[in-house]
This record gives C-alpha cells, sequence and structure tokens, in this order.
C-alpha cells in the first residue's frame, strides 16, 4: 500500500505512449510525431487519422480511409431512425453518449474505430438539427470527413468553413493522458469494447473540467461587447469569485500552442475575405485577462488555452455554440481509438489501489 496519495495522479505516469506529448513547461504539443503546430492547416484529418491509427491491425492509406469514413457516415445515417430518444436530449453530449451507445460493439479494431469516428459526426450535425426543428441532412460519402460534418450542420460547406473545421479537428485529436483518454485506457484495459471504451470518454468529456468551457468564453465576449471595457470586467468577475473562462490550464505554465493554431486559423479566414468580428475583441480580452491574472496569482501563470479560440474559431465558422462540445468529441474520438488500441497491446489492467481512511471495525 502507498504511503502517500497523489491527488488527482498529479504526476504520476501510468503509460507509455506513441501518440502524443504534452510538455507544459516549455508550451509544447508533440501529435504522431509533430509540433501541433505543423499539423494545424498541413494535415487532413484523414492523414492525421491515418497517422495516429498506424499500428491499428487493418490500418490504411489516408485516401482509402476518407473512402471508408464516408461510407460508414452513410451507413451511420440510415441508422438514425433506430436511434428512439437519444437524439432528442437537450444537451449533445448526452445525445452522443445515448447514441453511440447503441452502434453494434462487432468487428474488427480498425472497422470499428472508423464506424465510431463517422457516427460521432453524423450523431452530432442530427442532434443539432432536431434540436433546431431542422431535418436531418445526408451526408456525401464522396467528401472530406471535416467538409462533411460542416455540410451536415449548416448545409453544403464553403471551403473556408471545411479548411477551418478540419484544422479544429486535427487540432484536438489528442492530448496526453487527459481525462478522457484515461477513460478510454481504463476500459480498453478490461478487455471491454471499443464502443463502451468511447461512450465511457464521452462521459468524461462532458464534465466542465475537461471540455466543457468553449461556449461559456463566447457568453464571456458577448459580456464584454467592447476591448475598453475588458479589465473592469474580468476584475469585477475575479472579485466575485468567478473563474475567467479560457484562460489556464490544469499541464501548461505558458500559453496552450493549440491557442495560437486555433488563432492563426481565425487570421486566415480574413485573410480570405470572411470578417471575423469577434477575433479582435478576443484578443484585447486575451491581453487584459493575462494581466489581471498576473496581478493576482503572481506566482501561477495562467494564460489563453485552446477553449478560448477554439470559441472565438467555431463562432466564425458559424457554428453553433451548444454543439462545441460534441464537435471536440467528433476529433477527439480519434485519439481515443488509438489509445484504446495501444492501451490493448500492454494487455495489462489498469488497476491503482486507493487509502482506506474511514472507521475500523469495532
Amino acid at each position: 500500500m502507498a504511503d502517500s496519495v497523489a491527488s488527482g495522479l498529479e504526476g504520476v505516469v501510468v503509460a507509455d505512449t506513441a501518440l502524443s506529448e504534452v510538455d507544459g513547461e516549455r508550451g509544447r504539443l508533440v501529435i504522431a510525431g509533430h509540433d501541433v503546430e505543423h499539423l494545424g492547416g498541413w494535415r487532413t484529418f484523414e492523414e492525421l487519422c491515418a497517422e495516429l491509427w498506424g499500428s491499428v491491425p487493418g490500418a490504411t492509406s489516408a485516401e482509402e480511409l476518407r473512402l471508408a469514413l464516408g461510407r460508414e457516415r452513410a451507413w451511420a445515417f440510415e441508422e438514425l431512425e433506430w436511434l428512439g430518444r437519444a437524439l432528442i436530449a437537450p444537451d449533445g453530449m448526452d445525445a452522443l453518449r445515448g447514441a453511440l451507445a447503441q452502434l453494434p460493439a462487432e468487428g474488427s479494431a480498425w472497422d470499428l474505430g472508423v464506424r465510431l469516428t463517422a457516427a460521432t459526426a453524423v450523431f452530432t450535425a442530427a442532434w443539432w438539427r432536431r434540436r433546431e426543428g431542422l431535418p436531418p441532412l445526408r451526408p456525401d460519402p464522396e467528401a472530406g470527413h471535416a467538409e462533411d460534418l460542416v455540410s451536415m450542420l449548416r448545409g453544403k460547406a464553403t471551403t473556408h468553413r471545411a479548411s477551418g473545421l478540419e484544422t479544429y479537428l486535427v487540432t484536438v485529436s489528442d492530448h496526453g493522458m487527459n481525462a478522457s483518454t484515461f477513460t478510454a485506457r481504463v476500459i480498453a484495459s478490461t478487455g471491454s469494447d471499443a464502443v463502451s471504451a468511447v461512450v465511457g470518454a464521452i462521459g468524461a468529456l462532458k464534465g466542465p473540467l475537461h471540455g466543457g468551457a468553449p461556449g461559456p468564453v463566447l457568453d464571456m465576449l458577448d459580456a464584454i461587447g467592447r476591448p475598453e471595457v475588458a479589465a473592469e470586467w474580468l476584475e469585477r468577475e475575479l472579485l466575485a469569485g468567478r473563474r475567467i473562462m479560457g484562460m489556464g490550464h490544469r499541464v501548461y505554465r505558458t500559453r496552450d500552442p493549440r491557442a495560437a493554431v486555433l488563432e492563426r486559423a481565425v487570421e486566415r479566414l480574413e485573410k480570405e475575405g470572411h470578417r471575423t468580428p469577434r477575433l479582435d475583441l478576443a484578443r484585447a480580452v486575451e491581453r487584459a485577462a493575462e494581466d489581471v491574472l498576473r496581478r493576482k496569482h503572481p506566482d501561477r501563470p495562467l494564460r489563453a488555452n485552446v477553449e478560448f479560440y477554439t470559441a472565438v474559431l467555431l463562432d466564425a465558422l458559424g457554428l453553433p455554440r451548444e454543439a462545441f462540445s460534441p464537435l471536440f468529441a467528433c476529433g477527439r474520438v480519434v485519439g481515443w481509438l488509438a489509445h484504446v488500441d495501444e492501451q490493448r497491446r500492454t494487455g495489462r489492467l489498469i488497476r491503482p489501489e486507493s487509502r482506506y481512511v474511514g472507521p475500523r471495525p469495532g
């Protein structure tokens, strides 16, 4: 029995992985051997997915994966009528959890990975459209995955929307041993199936301390409204004991590198003529928040995390804030599945210990 407890498993290494590395001190993220700054905007979703799944038996090329994802999106769309009440849940993560749990768990690791990735996109889009009183839109099996996800949400995707969402999905595809990934690996370590692992991971991602802050970032920007009042507004929030949304990260001691990738994606939209009015405000709020937080917590670096510019980018793409967390799952599902495969290859059940502090028998 351990003499001390690592609260939150802080500093505890639970696995060797070849999938991603998070360097919190230097603000660096490596995914599949690439710095995240060299992935966003340079790799397609299918290319990145093929690299993360390279060790999965049955792995194919990015082009073959694009076609397979298209076929599985078409299959998932035909399954919508059999999902019962799952996709009318008020919360998108509840809807995803209930819908994906009904998928068949039989098949090879590769086939299940493609099916789960495709279905996550189809079910996300169908949930949001039904929430808005709109009929789900049929996927295009010939389209790229990111492009088709935009089209299923909003109608035929423009080039800038497809490219912007692709950058987002690639950027959030994996991030070390985060809470949802660890959940997926624990489930996989028991010998359970990939569907169960992904459903469990979605339950973890739903938590506001993990993946639930992009929407509230927009609420904050809406409330501030003008750059000149940002510092005053932020100071009032801190005095009231509330968090500044999109600032600070459990691991990073500097700016989240994914924030930089997504900020540049918004810049590209502007250069292509797609005006994004929230970008200037967001940058002003980020600067003000850094200053206010530095004065309040001089020994605790709190800078922009991935959620800050996720909100700005997805909003600029015309995607609904209610779908931000399910869209996160649409990107992260490929990382979960890669970790499921990696964990299975270790053949080791994850079984930590606990220290009993309750009453003893009389």
